[in-house]
């Protein structure tokens, strides 16, 4: 179904091919989502391979419950709160930890089908920065319509907000988005 993919790999040719066996052989259903192999098990995501400029990894979407007994797993950044990976540099490293890959993936099956889900950190637990306070007490309607958005588009904005470290560069971000809040748009909207 997705050997296409597979045939037209430039960069971790070797690498994704020997990730691709050893999920397959743990009874995974393939898939592609996002432009990238998936792997299900009940149409539930369990892992995914994935390439980056100087790495590969298997990305495992509930890897935040895994029990990870050899420390292997990698928050990609602070802000994914269930994906974790395992990074590789080169096909070698792949083929020696098979059996530990295999056991990873076993377990997040296991947590697949004990229906376990992540908590994720809500909205009110993320620092408004500053600047945005700042306009929310200049601006009254600015504040209801920020909380007039859906959860995830509040934490878009927090987050984006939130990022620089200059107060001045955090200060026109918030500047720039007004319109965007008041007519009750997201980020990417």
């Amino acid at each position: 179904m997705i050997d296409p993919y597979f045939n037209k790999l430039k960069q971790w040719k070797e690498e994704f091919e020997l990730l691709r066996e050893i999920v397959l052989d743990c009874g995974l259903t393939e898939d592609f989502k996002w432009m990238h192999p998936c792997y299900t098990f009940d149409n539930k995501n369990i892992v995914l391979i994935h390439g980056f400029k100087d790495y590969c990894a298997l990305l495992f979407h509930k890897g935040a419950l895994l029990k990870d007994p050899h420390g292997i797993l990698i928050q990609q950044t602070e802000n994914v709160q269930a994906a974790r990976q395992i990074r590789f540099t080169n096909v070698q490293a792949i083929d020696e930890m098979q059996l530990i890959l295999k056991s990873y993936i076993d377990e997040a099956v296991k947590v697949e089908k004990a229906g376990l889900q992540v908590d994720f950190k809500k909205t009110t637990e993320f620092d408004i920065p500053e600047e945005l306070k700042n306009k929310f007490f200049e601006i009254p309607d600015l504040k209801t319509a920020f909380e007039a958005l859906t959860p995830g588009r509040q934490r878009a904005y927090i987050l984006y907000f939130s990022a620089p470290k200059q107060s001045k560069t955090r200060e026109s971000r918030v500047e720039k988005y007004i319109p965007h809040i008041l007519d009750g748009k997201g980020i990417n909207d």
